[in-house]
C-alpha cells in the first residue's frame, strides 16, 4: 500500500484526526502541533510571523542581510525552545522578544567593530519598511543607539505597550519609559534640524 493510501486508510479508520488545513487553524492549535513535532505546523507559524519578525530585526539593525540572519536565528532559537513556550500566550510577542534582543546584541557587536574606508560595504537594500516610513525617519532611527531604537520600534512601529516591552526585554517599566522618551526626543531633534 502506498503512503497516500495509508494516510487515507488511517483517516478513515480514525487513527489520524483530519481537521482544517493548517493555514486556517488558530495559532494555539499550530503551536500545540509544532510542540508535538509537526514540521508543517512549524512552517505555517514561520510563514505567519516571518514578515513582522524580519521587519523588527531590520528596524533595529538597518542592514537587510543582517536582519535576515537575525530573524532566521530567532526562529531557530524559538523552535528549539518551543517545548518551554506557554501556548496560552500569543507567539508574536515571544518571537519579537527573541529577535529584538538578538538585534540589539548584533548592533552592539557591530559598534565595537566598525567598518571603515574601503572595507565598508554598501548598505544592502532595505525591505518595504523603509518605503513605508520614509527615508528621513529611517535615517533618524539608524542614528539612535540600539536600546533606544528597539524600544521606539517596539512601541510605535510594532504597537506594543510599555508594559509589554518591559516584560519582553526584561527591563523595569521606568527604564522602558526613559528609553522611549529619550529616543523620541532624539528623533524629534533630528527630524526638526534644517536639511533633514
Amino acid at each position: 500500500m502506498s503512503t497516500e493510501e495509508l494516510s487515507v486508510q488511517d483517516a478513515v479508520t480514525g487513527r489520524v484526526r483530519v481537521g482544517r488545513p493548517l493555514s486556517r487553524r488558530g495559532e494555539p492549535a499550530l503551536v500545540r502541533a509544532a510542540q508535538g513535532g509537526s514540521a508543517e505546523a512549524a512552517e505555517e507559524l514561520f510563514r505567519r510571523h516571518w514578515p513582522a519578525v524580519h521587519r523588527a530585526a531590520w528596524l533595529v539593525v538597518h542592514d537587510a542581510a543582517a536582519a535576515e540572519d537575525i530573524a532566521q536565528e530567532a526562529f531557530m532559537s524559538a523552535f528549539r525552545s518551543l517545548d518551554r513556550f506557554d501556548r496560552r500566550r500569543p507567539l508574536g510577542p515571544w518571537l519579537h522578544r527573541i529577535v529584538v534582543n538578538r538585534a540589539i546584541d548584533w548592533s552592539r557587536a557591530r559598534a565595537l567593530r566598525p567598518e571603515t574606508g574601503s572595507d565598508a560595504l554598501p548598505e544592502p537594500a532595505a525591505p518595504e519598511a523603509a518605503a513605508e516610513l520614509g527615508e528621513e525617519i529611517v535615517a533618524a532611527l539608524a542614528d539612535l543607539g540600539p536600546e533606544h531604537r528597539a524600544v521606539v520600534v517596539l512601541r510605535h512601529l510594532l504597537g506594543y505597550s510599555p508594559g509589554e516591552i518591559a516584560a519582553m526585554l526584561e527591563l523595569p517599566r521606568g527604564t522602558v519609559n526613559s528609553r522611549l522618551r529619550r529616543g523620541l526626543d532624539a528623533l524629534g531633534d533630528q527630524l526638526s534640524e534644517p536639511g533633514s
